[in-house]
């Protein structure tokens, strides 16, 4: 079935987005799970509950919607960190073991997605078989992302604050890779969609977490209230942008 584009443009906006995204989804996680003492497995059915609702709607619309979209970005990121928890903390394979699993279900979907379309691209989907694949892809790699993230503070050691700046690093060097080397595009596209996770994890800990932990002990009430304002905001000046035709695009 053809429509109508359906995903977002990568942009400057879509990054910043994309990390308030996955902050917020972090602090979500934590909340279902544990201020609100569901467990892992109570939270993640009710998290699957909203990310199949908002999914659905996303691929019944026949064009790109901005705040569908980004709910089921939202979604996937509070899906991958009840997926990362519930096999780390309840299952017991550890976060390396769970990035490692999550790794290659994330190369084995972007494999399928190849050999079914010839081809993978992230900008415009117009398909609905290949939009499957994109929010396929997108909850391995949110997964992902949650998991590395936890192995980096609870594994390696780091505090949350040295976590993202880790993968802050990290992010920099695929930009550079990405504007003085011929790598694929897309390659590097799903590299940064991954380690945004993190950095975005990482900082939803920082705001979080106990002071002793090296976080800022806000509840996560407040913390999810303020992050998802300030997602509002971009989105809405990203929206302005879209429509006067100026968006700031990243080649």
């Amino acid at each position: 079935m053809n429509t109508l584009n359906k995903v977002a443009r990568i942009t400057l906006y879509f990054w910043i987005m994309k990390v308030l995204a996955t902050t917020l989804g972090e602090i979500l996680g934590d909340f279902f799970s544990m201020s609100l003492n569901l467990g892992y497995i109570v939270g993640l059915g009710i998290t699957i509950v909203f990310f199949v609702g908002v999914l659905t709607l996303q691929l019944m619309a026949k064009r790109f919607n901005p705040i569908l979209y980004w709910l089921v970005i939202i979604g996937t990121t509070t899906v991958g960190t009840e997926i990362s928890d519930l096999m780390d903390r309840t299952l017991g394979l550890g976060y390396a073991l769970g990035s490692s699993i999550l790794f290659a279900c994330l190369l084995l979907t972007l494999f399928l997605w190849h050999k079914r379309e010839n081809g993978i691209r992230v900008y415009p989907i117009t398909k609905r078989s290949v939009e499957v694949f994109y929010w396929i892809a997108i909850l391995f790699s949110n997964s992902l992302g949650t998991a590395l993230g936890d192995f980096l503070s609870d594994n390696l050691g780091l505090s949350y604050l040295m976590g993202a700046l880790v993968t802050a690093v990290i992010i920099i060097v695929v930009v550079l890779v990405h504007y003085f080397t011929r790598i694929n595009a897309v390659l590097l596209f799903w590299i940064t969609f991954i380690f945004t996770r993190p950095f975005g994890a990482t900082f939803g800990d920082f705001l979080t977490k106990p002071t002793e932990n090296g976080g800022l002990n806000f509840s996560r009430g407040i913390a999810a209230l303020v992050t998802a304002t300030l997602l509002g905001v971009v989105l809405y000046i990203s929206t302005r942008m879209e429509k006067k035709g100026t968006p700031v695009v990243v080649n």
